[in-house]
């Protein structure tokens, strides 16, 4: 049988992509802990030096993929070549990626959701493409992590279906928590997106690239960002389950689907699994980042 070995909501913030000086500058003369967080929870859990990654797979919820009429988790063998970002073609360009994937657990997550009546579909199309929410933290957490293939462990993406519900995404990430179980696989869920999602006007965005908190465009974001990162740590992701409906006010990054597709993997409202952090919370230009990590028990998988 297979398990949730460890999940994480990771913020993807490009300023991550920068290069240390121009992110220390940026910062006002320190790196963000967006990335140092990164290099640390590589460091202590996805690639230790001295011992074997335990897990086979990797599953990103990716704020940045935005379908309508389905989830879709990608069923690629292999997915390589050079990214450009078409948001921020300057910060991000040419970024070579090799990912290898995991068409079983695809396939499987796509059958199971066509038994539950849940729209999930797997697509291995060479053409489709991929997005910084994936690459980015495969940057830091996935490039030659572990041994085997050439290209490190396999990787998975999931998109954010922009048509689901609260619930919707709940179910979705079910049955893939579900798949996962059912297969002999330890695999890694990570939700890469954001917290409030509200950026500074343009005119005033680039003197509120540091990180610190004071920069989120509102207080009252900011303030409600920091209510759901308590009750994370506390293990209380039934609280922020249930206040979706107010939390939606501030706009959280791609309706906050990525993390409703990790809980409801973990349990849902029944899960308890209390984060970790692993740097600051911080501003990206007026949105809320922060890197939270669930410590699963072995068999469990947060419930």
């Amino acid at each position: 049988m297979g398990d949730i070995a460890g999940a994480g909501l990771l913020s993807h913030a490009p300023v991550i992509m920068f290069p240390e000086p121009a992110r220390i500058e940026a910062n006002g003369g320190r790196d963000f802990t967006l990335a140092t967080g990164l290099e640390q929870l590589r460091r202590e859990l996805t690639d230790p030096a001295g011992h074997p990654p335990e897990y086979d797979t990797v599953v990103v919820f990716d704020s940045h993929w935005a379908t309508t009429t389905e989830a879709v988790i990608t069923a690629h063998p292999r997915r390589t070549g050079l990214f450009t970002s078409d948001e921020m073609p300057g910060a991000i360009s040419r970024l070579p990626y090799d990912l290898p994937g995991d068409p079983e657990l695809a396939h499987a997550v796509a059958a199971l959701a066509e038994e539950r009546k849940v729209w999930i579909a797997a697509n291995d199309d060479p053409h489709l493409p991929i997005h910084y929410a994936t690459l980015n933290l495969w940057t830091y957490l996935g490039q030659g992590a572990g041994a085997g293939t050439a290209g490190g462990r396999p990787w998975v993406s999931v998109s954010v279906c922009q048509t689901a519900t609260t619930e919707d995404f709940l179910n979705i990430g079910r049955i893939v928590g579900e798949a996962v179980r059912g297969l002999d696989r330890k695999v890694l869920l990570l939700a890469s997106g954001g917290l409030s999602h509200r950026f500074w006007p343009l005119a005033e965005l680039r003197n509120r690239m540091a990180g610190d908190p004071a920069n989120i465009v509102t207080a009252e974001a900011r303030a409600a960002d920091e209510q759901r990162i308590a009750w994370l740590e506390a293990g209380r992701h039934d609280q922020v389950i249930r206040t979706m409906p107010e939390y939606l006010r501030y706009a959280p990054e791609a309706r906050f689907g990525h993390y409703l597709m990790l809980a409801g993997a973990l349990g849902g409202e029944a899960c308890a699994a209390r984060g970790r952090r692993f740097g600051a919370y911080e501003n990206g230009i007026g949105t809320g980042q922060v890197h939270l990590w669930f410590d699963l028990p072995a068999g469990r998988g947060g419930r």
